[in-house]
């Protein structure tokens, strides 16, 4: 039967808005699934820092060159839209899910309704404490980066008393670890007298550095829970003339490598996006073939940096 100009269009309208953001391949679906057995991945990213956009671009090249087609969706900071973009992926019979977990209280709901579709999930950055029910996960220690950062503030304060202020994430996931790990491995000596949250938001982190370094002017050191909300702090407390604050972070990127150099940072703590994302798409797969050689949990390494070991800062993002 054919069908007239205005049924055509109604089809070509309902076929484009079903559609999510794919990448990968750049093939058609017989060719994909043809070339890769049918593996096709769906990501749910948590937000849009620097770190997020990182792991995505990286999760995409990896999937492109091991074979595979990849959804991929964005929650930004959203629990219900996490649960919402689960939802959505399992609906469109992917093999697998990866996901950057917006908030770890959330991860229960994802778990579950992944189970229900009977579509295994795989965690990028943290892990739950059950994991029976989850494929995998690539874990980075985040407790220890936050005590990484502790113990170069140890070292660089040399037993003298130090106020410290925090400026955190978004609660519920990535950041109350790692402020959790710098907390718990400050010395004696270091005392937290300001803790606020900028929602990995430099605009917002620039805003409560002004706020800090007014309520606590011998402030010594600040932890920051990303580099791009470090580099606000930076500039605020650089326009307030203290300097002399010194500013330890999370990421290793190059521009927050370049920054340990000439002395903006003290520190930070090389967390690379890049090998996370690539992790996490070929254990995935392995796992999903069930090859022995593959572990379910995948420990990241973490660097500390600083102006003694600038080289050994892993790449952080894909070209």
């Amino acid at each position: 039967m054919r069908l007239n100009v205005r049924s055509r269009q109604a089809l070509f309208a309902a076929a484009i808005g079903a559609t999510l953001v794919l990448s990968g391949c750049g093939k058609d679906n017989d060719d994909a699934n043809s070339s890769t057995g049918g593996v096709t991945l769906g990501f749910v990213n948590g937000a849009d820092t620097e770190f997020h956009t990182c792991l995505q671009k990286a999760i995409e090249q990896t999937a492109k060159q091991e074979g595979a087609k990849i959804y991929t969706a964005n929650s930004h900071q959203d629990s219900s839209a996490e649960l919402s973009n689960i939802e959505d992926m399992t609906s469109r019979n992917v093999s697998a899910l990866i996901v950057q977990t917006v908030n770890v209280d959330a991860l229960k709901g994802d778990i579950a309704k992944a189970k229900a579709a009977g579509v295994p999930l795989y965690l990028t950055s943290v892990a739950t404490s059950d994991m029976d029910d989850v494929l995998g996960a690539a874990v980075v220690d985040l407790k220890k980066a936050g005590a990484l950062d502790a113990e170069w503030v140890a070292k660089d304060a040399g037993g003298k008393k130090a106020e410290v202020g925090i400026i955190a994430g978004a609660p519920g996931a990535a950041s109350d670890l790692l402020v959790g790990g710098f907390k718990d491995a400050l010395p004696a000596n270091a005392t937290v007298v300001a803790d606020q949250p900028a929602m990995f938001n430099p605009v917002k982190a620039q805003d409560v550095a002004e706020n800090m370094i007014q309520a606590h002017p011998k402030l010594s050191y600040v932890f920051v829970a990303n580099e791009e909300m470090a580099f606000a702090a930076r500039k605020a407390f650089d326009a307030a003339g203290h300097k002399d604050v010194t500013i330890v972070t999370v990421n290793g990127t190059p521009e927050g490598v370049a920054a340990v150099k000439d002395g903006r940072f003290g520190a930070t703590v090389a967390n690379s996006a890049m090998t996370i994302g690539d992790t996490a798409v070929k254990n995935v797969l392995g796992l999903l073939d069930k090859k022995a050689s593959v572990d379910k949990i995948a420990n990241i390494p973490l660097v500390l940096v600083t102006k003694d070991n600038l080289n050994d800062a892993p790449q952080y993002c894909p070209k």
